[in-house]
């Protein structure tokens, strides 16, 4: 007799179909469930386990073609993994994350307050890029959902696009590939210049920039920055004091600063003025930073020499959509579609930093690095038990907490807690086994936002 005869003669109540090591699609439809782990028999009968919640019931969603080695780092931890090449929009994104505990994204897909609301399961979202003005970051941290990026995994390739923007602009190579591509030898020296010796000027200081710094100068430029923050100069880099006073000063201009609002029309026509006559202006870090209107203008009379975008105020979703520029008829123009960081060895490593970022967090409760969390490491202690605690950060709550582990004989080994505005996070672990009846009176203390009982 095979499982399933035993289970239809009546001599067994339940049949499963585990399946971690092979699944086989006709016995799968017999049983009376699958089990993707014993973790999920164990769960189903409600019989002890070393962990809180089966990790084949978790659920991921990877968006706009992350790079499969995420896929597979989910996979091998247990989680259930959708990939899908696209982004999602509306109500076909509504939909999708309703059952979803870790969410995946680039830069296309917008995380809005209304999609946050139909995702009660959501635990985390990985950011694999490192911009998150896409996602509304405040609204998850209200709901308890910890957000990951990845701000170095991708810089070494923005910075080799954003010189090879600086090199072709430099050499007028844009128009001599078009002529000679339409049958015109065009052999001179005209308009074709070497980088060695000409100013940049960097405006913003953070990974991206100071690395450009560094290769920029290795390349014999001179190099200048401008900084909101105060900002180590690397090398023989001059801080200036002013955006303008940079401005006026260097041959090439390279934009990298963040998406924050302030941000917004940072180039508009008044600081577009301000670069010196014949000047190159390079933008790969946000589409809504320049004015691309005034950028026009300003290519047209020559004021401006040319100019290397990567960004744009507004991107298709999807790769099949058309777009439109109102620069992109100019021959001194280079536009590329948001692919600094698109390169096989920048998504690799992003597809594997993210994950394991995630990872970490839903199995120690770990927040170092999240972008809008409260950041907690500590390491894991054998034999106890940890519980983590979302909830809005008001006098009393902690009291509350420890009120309740102490009237049922709980001894508190460890507790962490950071805050973050509003918002309190704590873990703490105990050194005994605990009861039901506790975890059902930590879930209703007033304020949660979340409550998680990790092993």
């Amino acid at each position: 007799y095979n499982d399933f005869s035993i289970r239809k003669a009546g001599f067994a109540n339940q049949f499963y179909a585990f399946t971690e090591n092979t699944r086989r699609k006709e016995i799968v439809k017999l049983s009376d469930a699958e089990a993707l782990s014993f973790d999920e028999i164990l769960y189903r009968k409600n019989l002890p386990m070393t962990i809180s919640f089966p990790k084949n019931r978790i659920k991921v969603l990877l968006l706009e073609d992350i790079h499969s080695d995420a896929a597979r780092c989910f996979s091998q931890e247990g989680y259930v993994v959708e990939s899908i090449s696209s982004s999602l929009s509306g109500q076909e994104l509504k939909e999708k994350i309703k059952d979803v505990s870790i969410l995946g994204i680039r830069s296309k897909t917008k995380i809005t307050k209304e999609v946050l609301q139909n995702a009660k399961k959501l635990m985390c979202i990985g950011a694999f890029c490192k911009g998150t003005n896409q996602i509304d970051l405040d609204t998850c941290l209200q709901r308890g959902t910890v957000v990951f990026n990845a701000p170095y995994s991708n810089t070494r390739s923005v910075v080799e696009l954003a010189i090879a923007k600086i090199i072709f602009l430099m050499r007028n190579l844009t128009d001599k590939v078009y002529q000679l591509k339409n049958g015109q030898w065009n052999k001179s020296a005209k308009e074709s210049y070497e980088i060695r010796g000409k100013k940049i000027g960097i405006v913003g200081y953070g990974n991206i920039g100071s690395q450009l710094s560094i290769l920029a100068e290795m390349l014999g430029m001179q190099v200048y920055f401008y900084d909101l923050v105060e900002k180590l100069s690397l090398g023989n880099a001059i801080k200036m004091a002013s955006l303008e006073s940079l401005l006026s000063t260097v041959d090439v201009v390279s934009i990298h600063v963040d998406g924050r609002k302030g941000n917004d029309n940072l180039f508009d026509k008044t600081v577009l003025g301000y670069m010196r006559k014949g000047s190159i202006l390079i933008n790969l870090s946000r589409g809504s930073i320049i004015d691309l209107d005034s950028l026009k203008e300003y290519l047209q009379s020559g004021h401006i020499r040319g100019a290397g975008l990567d960004v744009f105020p507004k991107e298709p979703l999807k790769n099949q959509n058309n777009f439109s520029c109102p620069i992109a008829a100019f021959p001194n123009v280079i536009l590329t579609p948001h692919i600094g960081g698109s390169t096989q060895e920048a998504q690799a490593d992003i597809a594997d930093y993210v994950p394991k970022k995630i990872i970490e967090y839903v199995n120690t409760g770990n927040t170092v690095q999240s972008v809008n969390f409260p950041e907690i490491q500590i390491p894991s202690r054998k034999n106890s038990h940890r519980l983590l605690h979302v909830h809005k950060n008001e006098p009393g709550i902690l009291q509350q907490i420890n009120t309740l582990i102490a009237q049922h004989n709980a001894n508190i080994l460890n507790q962490t807690l950071k805050t973050s505005g509003n918002i309190g996070y704590l873990i703490t672990e105990i050194d005994k086994a605990y009861n039901q009846e506790m975890i059902k009176a930590l879930q209703k203390i007033r304020c949660t936002i979340k409550f998680r009982v990790l092993y």
